[in-house]
């Protein structure tokens, strides 16, 4: 076990994710939740949200930061447990990102137009329908909760939950899923081409830092997955909702025609070949998708509070 624990404080500090101006939010509990954010500072917000998984950051969202860095407010949060944010020792769960979330994006001027990657986009939904969490669309690319399948699930104190917490099973599991040959596979499954090697570099480095296992082992367990994601998330938003998707060795989308088909604020686009991450092999495409979803509609159909309904040009997935 000291083996793990020299390996964390002989980290050195993190390198930022992105070569951007920072910024901190106090959360509520002495939680800082860091991040980065692009030239602009006015106009309606755009959030880009990682993904969990055993080495997610900032770092994931680049393409479309870099994009959207000089042309809009936009920002990139590290999620607490990941990247710059503190990686507090305390009980993760959906509800509890959820919270994190809500209080976050409420100190925003405006409510944003916000890009979820993969499961932090039912983080998201939580925040909305259980937080009243205003937000101006959401975007969920490569989303989880949509297949027909799903893990069971370890919830906080089950002995599932105890085991893999444990420091004598956590720690050695996480390193061995955060070895570089781990990371450059796992990684691999997420593009059709090849991984870019900098991606490989940065999760090296995120999960040396001291602290980098905790909330991952909770993603080991499933316990941050909602079951039935689709009727007890997804299906109650109310706001206009696009899913960007093609191929995911993970996850799966049969459910997604549950949405599109039933309402008319949910849109879906399926940019192909992708593995999960269309906007780093298809940036263009997924820009494109991006943009048409947030044109306001020619009739001019307003949601609740006034806010465009972008899902009215409905795409057939």
């Amino acid at each position: 076990m000291s083996t793990f624990i020299d390996v964390y404080n002989m980290a050195k500090p993190l390198t930022p994710a992105l070569d951007a101006e920072q910024f901190a939010f106090s959360l509520n509990g002495g939680v800082t939740l860091r991040g980065y954010r692009g030239e602009i500072t006015e106009g309606a917000p755009l959030v880009l949200l990682h993904s969990i998984n055993a080495a997610p950051s900032a770092m994931e969202m680049r393409p479309l930061f870099e994009h959207y860095r000089d042309k809009r407010a936009v920002w990139v949060p590290d999620l607490p447990g990941f990247g710059i944010s503190d990686r507090p020792d305390v009980a993760y769960s959906a509800s509890l990102y959820a919270r994190w979330l809500a209080e976050w994006l409420e100190s925003l001027e405006q409510p944003a137009d916000v890009v979820a990657l993969s499961l932090t986009g039912e983080f998201v939904a939580r925040a909305i329908l259980e937080q009243g969490t205003k937000v101006r669309s959401l975007s969920l690319i490569s989303p989880t909760g949509m297949g027909v399948r799903m893990p069971p699930t370890a919830p906080n104190g089950s002995r599932v939950d105890r085991f893999l917490s444990s420091p004598l099973v956590g720690r050695p599991l996480f390193r061995l899923l955060t070895s570089k040959p781990s990371i450059r596979w796992f990684l691999g499954q997420a593009f059709v081409g090849t991984t870019p090697e900098h991606m490989v570099r940065y999760a090296l480095e995120t999960t040396s830092q001291a602290g980098a296992h905790y909330a991952p082992i909770k993603f080991l367990t499933f316990s941050l997955f909602t079951e039935q994601a689709v009727s007890r998330l997804y299906s109650r938003l109310k706001l206009p909702c696009l899913v960007l998707y093609d191929r995911d060795p993970n996850i799966g989308f049969e459910r997604l025609s549950e949405l599109t088909e039933v309402h008319s604020h949910w849109a879906a686009k399926q940019l192909s070949p992708s593995l999960g991450l269309p906007h780093w092999e298809l940036t263009a495409e997924t820009i494109e998708a991006l943009e048409d979803f947030w044109k306001p509609p020619e009739q001019g159909a307003m949601c609740s509070g006034d806010i465009p309904d972008h899902g009215a040009r409905r795409e057939s997935a």
